[in-house]
């Protein structure tokens, strides 16, 4: 299963329909956390997902929106006896605030604390990985550009090759020999190319709070499914300037100039009631992207793969 569960959709103050940040990767049997504000452990409860799951919890910054949820995930896990390593990424100039967080869950789990990036710049080597290098197998991180540092988060699949049972067939190889056909590359002087076609890895992007930016475009490029605050209209751009936010209208231009597949708009300010206008304004600019306007509680399956 690959889908995104969302469990917040607020940006700095909830609403009464709208909770804070959270959000769920659901990947193939393992669960990826992204930026748990407060109530995430509630929400998660509506949402009827666990915390047994979740390897990896991904905070972009430690705005209070993005990071006030995670005592109550991580003494959850410590209740439910969570056995499995529990990866916490942040930006390493929220030490300070990840560590006071950390400090009040309830303990027992085996939670590894990697800082990445420090101090600004998509070259510094921080505490951390470089902002340019991978954090994790497939997960990467680039700086934004916010009033803290910031970071956002990108998982990309690898490519591989899809089996042609018709190719298969007319060369003989069956049972355990296309495993090894798989392995090796080569069987009998018949190559995978032969039998198979490229099947495009697909890929994941988390952009939160930011002005436009060059690694917000980095993690955007190409992506399946683009997860990105939409904190203000197009009308309120002085504020989304001020603030360093995005518009409506700039977050369909980055899905457009990305090439992203379908954008999911999230992070609305408490001013509008109704973000139908806002889901209008991104249509308007984000090209061939399909636009969702993310609401609490929603599960948006991951998209069909692209053609090779």
């Amino acid at each position: 299963m690959r889908e995104l569960v969302v469990l917040g959709t607020a940006s700095q103050v909830p609403t009464r329909t709208r909770n804070q940040n959270g959000y769920i990767l659901r990947w193939d049997g393992e669960d990826f956390l992204f930026d748990p504000g407060e109530g995430t452990q509630r929400q998660m409860i509506h949402a009827g997902v666990t915390v047994s799951q979740i390897t990896r919890i991904c905070l972009t910054h430690v705005h209070g929106d993005h990071c006030y949820g995670l005592p109550g995930v991580l003494s959850r896990m410590a209740l439910d006896k969570v056995d499995h390593p529990v990866h916490l990424h942040y930006p390493a100039t929220g030490e300070d605030t990840v560590r006071a967080l950390v400090s009040v869950a309830s303990s027992g789990i085996d939670l590894r604390l990697h800082p990445h990036g420090g101090y600004g710049g998509d070259e510094h080597e921080g505490p951390g990985h470089r902002t340019s290098e991978p954090i994790a197998p497939g997960l990467e991180v680039r700086a934004l550009n916010h009033s803290i540092e910031a970071f956002g988060y990108r998982f990309v699949e690898p490519d591989g090759r899809t089996l042609l049972p018709d190719r298969l067939a007319a060369v003989g190889i069956a049972g355990s020999d296309v495993g090894r056909l798989m392995r090796q590359g080569n069987l009998g002087g018949v190559s995978l190319e032969e039998v198979s076609e490229p099947r495009p890895g697909q890929r994941f992007a988390f952009v939160m709070d930011t002005a436009p930016c060059q690694g917000a475009e980095e993690l955007a490029e190409g992506a399946d499914l683009l997860v990105t605050e939409c904190t203000f209209s197009d009308d309120d751009a002085a504020l989304a300037s001020q603030f360093r936010h995005l518009t409506a209208g700039q977050a369909g231009e980055l899905a457009a100039s990305a090439g992203a597949g379908t954008l999911v708009l999230t992070h609305f300010s408490s001013r509008y009631g109704d973000v139908a206008p806002l889901a209008k304004q991104a249509r308007g600019r984000a090209g061939q992207a399909r636009v969702v306007a993310a609401n609490d509680l929603d599960r948006i399956a991951f998209p069909q793969r692209r053609a090779s």
